[in-house]
C-alpha cells in the first residue's frame, strides 16, 4: 500500500524520495507494508494550530501522530475490510526540524526522517507518557545503540521526549490525509507530540531505522501472537484469504478530459448503476478514478494528479452502495500495471435517426483519433490518471446509444478480460435518472469527514450557524437518514452560487451581470430579512474585489495556503457546496452542475424545495424557468 506525502508549507525544501524510502523501509521491517501512511510536512504555523487543538499546547513541535487504529504496542492492526488498511496519519514540522538542526548543527534529512520514523511507531501503539512506558523504550534503544550513537548527558536516541511532556490523547477526528477509508477508524487517539533531538546527535540515518524498527518490535519473551491472517504459512504482506476468494473482475472508467469536477460525480452515479447490474452475475469492483488535471483546477504551484477519491469523499459510506477501491489498491490486487481490455466508447458514426428510440451497443471502427498510443512492446501508452507506468493490452472502440446497463452484456459475454476500462463513460445515460437507485448512489457519496468539518467550522465562526439550530443533523450512515422534507431551517445567512469565466460564453443570456446579481442578492436578503450572504463563485479576482464593494456583507471561504495545500481545488469546491448547502435559502446559476449538486444536497438534509431550487436570471431573459425540483427517493 502507499505511502502519502503532501508537502503543506514553503519554508524548508524538502526530498521527497529519501523521506518517503526511510518510512518504507521501517513500514517494512515491522511487517506493515500492506497498510497506508499518510505523510504531510506542516510549517510553524499548521503545527502550532494542531499542537494547540489536540495537546493543548499552542506552539511549534517537530512531529504529531495520528493513528487510525488503537493497538496496543507490537501489534498489527486487525482490519475488517479493504478500507481499514491504514495506520493513519503523521505530521512532520520541517520548520522547526529544520530551526532545531541548524542550532545543533545536526544533519537536516537524516533527523527528518528518525521523527518520521518516531511518528510511525506512535501509530503502532507505543507511547511514553509514563516512567514506565518511557523506560521500555530506553532499555529497547540501548541493546541497539552503541555509546556512541548517543549524546552525551542522557539525550533521547530517535527523538523520543522525557516523560515531563506529557500529553493528553487527542480527540476523535477524521484522518488528516484522507488515506481510503480512515473516517471510521479512530484517528487521534493517543496524538503525540515529540521534542526535537537531543544536542550533538549524529545517528547515522540506516543505522537509526534499524534501531527504531528495534523500539518498536516486542522481544521474543512479550511477543504477541500474530492475527489468524497470518498464521499457518501466511506472509504478513497477503490479505486475508485471498487464495480462497473467487474471481474478481475490476471495472475502470475515466470521462472526456474536459469534463468538470461535478459532471464527473454524476458519470460516478451511471457507472454504478452499471455495476450493480453487472454483480447480479459476476463478482466485479468498480475501481475509482484518481482525480487530476482538471480544467478548473488553476490553483498555482500544487500538485493536483493522481488524487485519491479519499482526498473528497467517504468510502465506506460509497462500500455501503457498491463495493469500490481506490486505483493504488487496484494496482496492488491486480499485481500490475496493466489494464487488459480498454473499450472506447463513442456514438454512432451516422447518428440518431429519427424514431422509436433503440438502445444498442456495437463494435465499430473508432470514429476519432485515439488518445493512446503503442510503445516498441506492443502495449497501449494513454493519459491513465497521471500513472505513466500504466499500459493497457488491447483497446477497440464501442458504439453506444442508451443507458449505462447497456454495456454489460459486452462485460459479460464478449471479453473475459479481468480488467476493463470504459473509456469517455459520459457518454451512456443513467439507467433510472431521479430514482430510488440514483438516489442511494447519490446519497453514498458523502463528503469526506475533513471537508464537512472544514465548512462546519466555517458556518460557525462566520455565519453562526450550527446543526443544533439550524435543524440539519447529519448521520454518518447515509442509510440510515431519512430526513422528512421541509424539517431542515439552514443557517442565518443566504447562500449564493454565481458561476462566471468560461461558463458565461455559452450562457449570456441566462447568467446575470455581476450589478444584476448584486441587485437580485440584496431583494432576497431583504424578504429573508438576513443580514449575511455565503458567496461560491469562480470569478476572475478584479470581479471578486467589484463584488466586495457592491455587497459588504458578502462572506467567502478564502483558504490560506497551507489549507489550498490540503484541500485542493477539489476539496475547496466541496466546502463552499456545503456550506451552501445549509443556507437558510439557495439561489445558483442556471444549468450549472454546481448548483445542481447542491440542490441535491439539500435535499438529502431535508429542506423546503422553494428555499432551494432557485436560480438567478439573465437581464436580458425573457423566460426565466426555475429549476425542476427532483425529490428525494427513498
Amino acid at each position: 500500500m502507499s505511502v502519502a506525502l503532501r508537502n503543506a508549507q514553503r519554508a524548508v525544501p524538502v526530498r521527497r524520495a529519501p523521506l518517503r524510502r526511510a518510512v518504507c523501509a521501517l513500514r517494512a521491517a515491522l511487517g506493515a507494508s500492506r497498510f497506508d501512511v499518510g505523510l504531510v510536512c506542516a510549517g510553524n504555523g499548521l503545527m502550532k494550530r494542531l499542537n494547540g487543538a489536540y495537546r493543548h499546547c499552542p506552539e511549534p513541535t517537530d512531529v504529531l501522530s495520528f493513528p487510525f487504529h488503537r493497538v496496543a504496542p507490537g501489534e498489527l492492526p486487525r482490519p475488517r475490510c479493504r478500507d481499514e488498511y491504514n495506520l493513519g496519519d503523521i505530521f512532520l514540522g520541517v520548520e522547526y526540524i529544520h530551526q532545531q538542526c541548524r542550532a545543533n548543527g545536526e544533519d537536516f534529512d537524516s533527523v527528518l526522517a528518525v521523527t518520521a520514523a518516531h511518528g510511525l511507531c506512535h501509530l503502532l501503539g507505543y507511547q511514553h507518557n509514563t516512567e514506565a512506558e518511557w523506560q521500555q523504550v530506553r532499555r529497547g534503544a540501548d541493546s541497539v545503540f552503541s555509546p556512541a550513537d548517543v549524546p552525551e548527558g542522557g539525550g533521547d536516541p530517535g527523538g523520543a521526549e522525557p516523560p515531563h511532556r506529557r500529553q493528553p490523547p487527542a480527540p476523535d477526528r477524521g484522518s488528516l490525509l484522507r488515506g481510503p477509508g480512515r473516517d471510521r477508524g479512530r484517528p487521534g487517539r493517543g496524538a503525540a507530540g515529540m521534542a526535537a533531538q537531543g544536542p550533538g546527535w549524529r545517528l547515522p540515518l540506516p543505522l537509526a531505522l534499524l534501531g527504531l524498527a528495534a523500539l518498536v518490535l516486542p522481544p521474543p519473551a512479550a511477543a504477541q501472537p500474530p492475527p489468524a491472517a497470518l498464521r499457518a504459512g501466511h506472509a504478513a504482506s497477503s490479505l486475508p484469504a485471498a487464495a480462497a476468494a473467487p474471481r474478481t473482475r475490476y471495472l475502470l472508467y475515466d470521462v472526456n478530459p474536459p469534463e468538470g469536477f461535478n459532471l464527473r460525480r454524476d458519470v460516478y452515479i451511471r457507472i454504478a448503476s452499471l455495476l450493480k447490474t453487472l454483480l447480479k452475475s459476476e463478482n466485479w469492483v468498480l475501481v475509482l478514478p484518481p482525480w487530476g488535471r482538471l480544467y478548473h483546477w488553476q490553483s498555482p504551484d500544487i500538485l493536483q494528479v493522481r488524487l485519491p477519491w479519499s482526498e473528497f469523499f467517504d468510502l465506506p459510506s460509497l462500500n455501503r452502495n457498491i463495493p469500490v477501491i481506490e486505483y493504488e489498491q487496484f494496482l496492488a490486487e491486480s499485481g500490475g500495471p496493466f489494464i487488459e481490455q480498454i473499450y472506447v466508447l463513442q456514438g454512432y458514426a451516422e447518428g440518431w435517426k429519427e424514431g422509436t428510440w433503440e438502445e444498442k451497443i456495437d463494435e465499430r471502427p473508432c470514429i476519432d483519433q485515439l488518445m493512446y498510443s503503442k510503445d516498441k512492446h506492443e502495449y497501449y501508452r494513454g493519459w491513465f490518471w497521471g500513472y505513466e507506468e500504466t499500459r493497457g493490452l488491447n483497446v477497440s472502440c464501442l458504439s453506444v446509444q442508451g443507458s449505462a446497463s447497456v454495456v454489460a452484456p459486452i462485460l459479460l459475454k464478449n471479453t473475459s478480460a479481468q480488467s476493463v476500462m470504459l473509456d469517455r463513460a459520459e457518454n451512456l445515460l443513467h439507467d433510472h435518472y431521479g430514482g430510488r437507485d440514483y438516489w442511494n448512489t447519490r446519497r453514498s457519496m458523502v463528503f469526506a469527514k475533513h471537508l464537512r468539518v472544514a465548512g462546519d467550522e466555517f458556518r460557525n465562526k462566520y455565519l453562526q450557524s450550527t446543526d443544533e439550530a439550524d435543524r440539519t443533523h447529519y448521520n454518518e450512515d447515509w442509510t440510515q437518514m431519512k430526513v422528512k422534507m421541509g424539517t431542515a431551517l439552514g443557517g442565518p445567512y443566504l447562500g449564493v452560487h454565481l458561476r462566471r469565466k468560461d461558463f458565461i460564453w455559452g450562457h449570456r443570456e441566462d447568467v446575470p451581470s455581476l450589478q444584476g446579481a448584486v441587485k437580485k442578492i440584496r431583494s432576497l436578503l431583504e424578504m429573508l430579512k438576513l443580514e449575511r450572504v455565503f458567496v461560491a463563485t469562480d470569478a476572475v479576482e478584479e470581479e471578486v474585489e467589484l463584488l466586495k464593494k457592491l455587497l459588504p456583507e458578502m462572506v467567502r471561504f478564502e483558504p490560506s495556503w497551507e489549507e489550498l495545500e490540503l484541500y485542493k481545488d477539489g476539496g475547496l469546491a466541496v466546502i463552499d457546496q456545503w456550506i451552501c448547502a445549509h443556507a437558510r435559502y439557495f439561489i445558483g446559476t442556471s444549468v450549472s452542475t454546481f448548483s445542481f449538486r447542491i440542490h441535491e444536497e439539500r435535499e438529502i438534509l431535508g429542506f423546503d424545495p422553494k428555499t432551494t431550487y432557485n436560480r438567478f436570471c439573465g437581464e436580458k431573459e425573457k423566460n426565466c424557468e426555475q429549476p425542476t425540483h427532483w425529490k428525494i427517493v427513498y
